[in-house]
């Protein structure tokens, strides 16, 4: 069901052109070829750490509206699916104005993994709440732990543990492969840059980026 609070979403030229600090590096890749390669995610590895990393055969979105089916065939690839983003595309519905919301790309993840696995799970507030944040934390930890990834509607900006702003104001979506730390920072995949292929935020600026949109993880 789609609802207000998971709001419409598309990397769109004017939402491009609102980036701060990064305007050329995603609107260039919006409008890149795919590119593929696991860039600078890491292999498929687990420690007693409390941490873990999916291997992602990466590839950027092919162009400016296609965030929601190429975060989704990113986080298909981590079980070795190699779905192509046109048939995605068009079982999400997704349009110049974008993939309408996670509760489009739930059904599909659904559908190429063959179970029921995955739920929506929205973020309604504006910035989330310590409840909302720790079971952000444990989804993605269980998700990931199942060899699944994450897929997550976000809007704004954050900033990775590098210290480099992402920002996508008309809205973006993303996937996490990975997490250390017990889940306290987590691993992104984003197809809208290939030179920014994988970075890693805090799990609180990602619970935050969600906030107001929502996420698909496993049951």
């Amino acid at each position: 069901m789609r609802t207000d609070l998971i709001r419409k979403t598309v990397l769109t030229t004017a939402g491009i052109a609102a980036t701060a600090g990064g305007i050329a590096g995603p609107a260039l890749a919006a409008h890149a070829a795919p590119t593929q390669g696991t860039a600078s995610v890491q292999a498929d590895r687990k420690s007693s750490h409390g941490e873990r990393e999916l291997n992602v055969r990466y590839q950027a979105q092919p162009n400016f509206y296609y965030c929601g089916p190429a975060a989704t065939r990113n986080a298909l690839s981590v079980q070795g699916k190699n779905i192509d983003v046109d048939a995605m595309a068009k079982e999400m519905g997704t349009t110049e104005a974008g993939t309408n919301s996670i509760n489009d790309i739930t059904p599909v993840l659904n559908k190429e993994t063959g179970k029921k696995v995955y739920r929506s799970v929205e973020i309604r507030d504006s910035k989330a709440d310590r409840k909302q944040t720790d079971k952000l934390r444990t989804d993605i930890v269980a998700t990931i732990d199942d060899g699944r990834a994450v897929v997550a509607n976000i809007a704004g900006t954050t900033t990775d543990t590098d210290g480099t702003t992402h920002s996508f104001e008309g809205g973006h979506y993303i996937s996490v492969i990975g997490y250390r730390d017990g889940g306290n920072t987590v691993t992104i995949a984003d197809s809208a840059n290939p030179d920014q292929a994988s970075y890693r935020i805090s799990v609180d600026n990602l619970a935050d980026w969600i906030a107001t949109r929502g996420y698909s993880a496993t049951a």
